[in-house]
């Protein structure tokens, strides 16, 4: 074969390689919602602040040991060690600079249901998105006019310690198109409470994040719903909480979500003790709403 035919295929196979890059990288693009996806929607602060305690937004951007009204200061900084590198919560007070105080309702809605963010860069999904993607768009708005009232923090948000190739969140894109979805876990009839309950843990409170375990690539392993799994850190496991291990009664489990006490007189620790103080902000009927969702749960021995 002669050179100039070798030439012309090199430049055949280099020229759909690109063709075929190009592709990859505009259907995996970071694309936010509609531009009139929040039209007619009226923010409420009151009822945004039931959604900051059952989204925990607290117990991942307040200080670790943060109480009282200093769970207000959202000033991340929180180290999340993982096998794709250590995540740093990041600055989310209502600091114009530092923090999101220059957000609007739309850039927040984007970060928490597409993983965009205001600059229009993917982020890794160490930040649940995945589970606030069944949020409301109306308690995302609500939300946001909440955060407008916490304090402002001048902290700078830290940089995560994440190498190569994770660092090129170009790659996110694929990541979203194979695990990214907004459907229910759990389908079928279920009663007003139950669907409350469901809201609350595959979306707001995002429970699935850390009590399912994940593959090779972090994607959630739906199969296993709830079932327990490592830690992030590799250091210990998140319990199974479907009804093959977690035999506690409803009021139980509602009981430990508002006081952090097991049937067994055991308390939470751990980033679960953070839950617990979230948990316990909620009405009561929220918490039996949970309770009620995981006995609907499929169990996992």
């Amino acid at each position: 074969m002669c050179v100039s035919v070798l030439k012309r295929i090199a430049l055949s196979l280099m020229l759909a390689g690109a063709i075929g890059a190009a592709i990859i990288l505009y259907v995996t693009r970071p694309q936010g919602l509609p531009d009139d996806a929040l039209d007619g929607l009226v923010a409420d602060a009151a009822r945004g602040e039931v959604v900051f305690w059952a989204g925990g937004c607290a117990a991942c951007h307040a200080a670790a040991d943060a109480t009282g009204e200093q769970k207000l200061v959202l000033g991340g900084g929180q180290r999340f060690p993982s096998p794709f590198g250590t995540f740093v919560a990041p600055n989310i007070s209502n600091d114009p600079d530092a923090g999101i105080g220059r957000w609007s309702a739309m850039d927040l809605a984007n970060a928490m249901t597409r993983g965009v963010s205001p600059e229009g860069a993917h982020y890794y999904p160490v930040f649940p998105f995945g589970s606030y993607a069944r949020s409301t768009l109306q308690d995302i708005v609500d939300l946001r006019a909440f955060l407008a009232t916490v304090p402002a923090d001048s902290k700078p948000s830290a940089p995560h310690e994440v190498g190569f190739p994770f660092n090129i969140r170009l790659g996110l894109g694929l990541w979203k198109m194979l695990y990214l979805d907004s459907d229910w876990v759990l389908t079928g009839n279920l009663t007003p409470e139950e669907s409350r309950g469901r809201y609350l843990v595959e979306a707001l409170a995002h429970c699935g994040e850390c009590h399912t375990p994940r593959d090779a690539f972090g994607g959630l392993r739906r199969n296993r719903w709830l079932a327990g799994g490592p830690t992030p850190d590799g250091k210990g496991n998140f319990p199974n909480i479907t009804p093959g291990k977690l035999d506690w009664s409803e009021a139980d489990v509602a009981e430990y979500l508002n006081s952090g006490f097991t049937p067994e007189y055991d308390s939470a620790g751990g980033h679960m003790a953070l839950v617990v103080e979230n948990t316990a902000r909620l009405p009561a009927e929220d918490r039996m709403a949970i309770a009620a969702y995981l006995k609907r749960v499929p169990p996992i021995e």
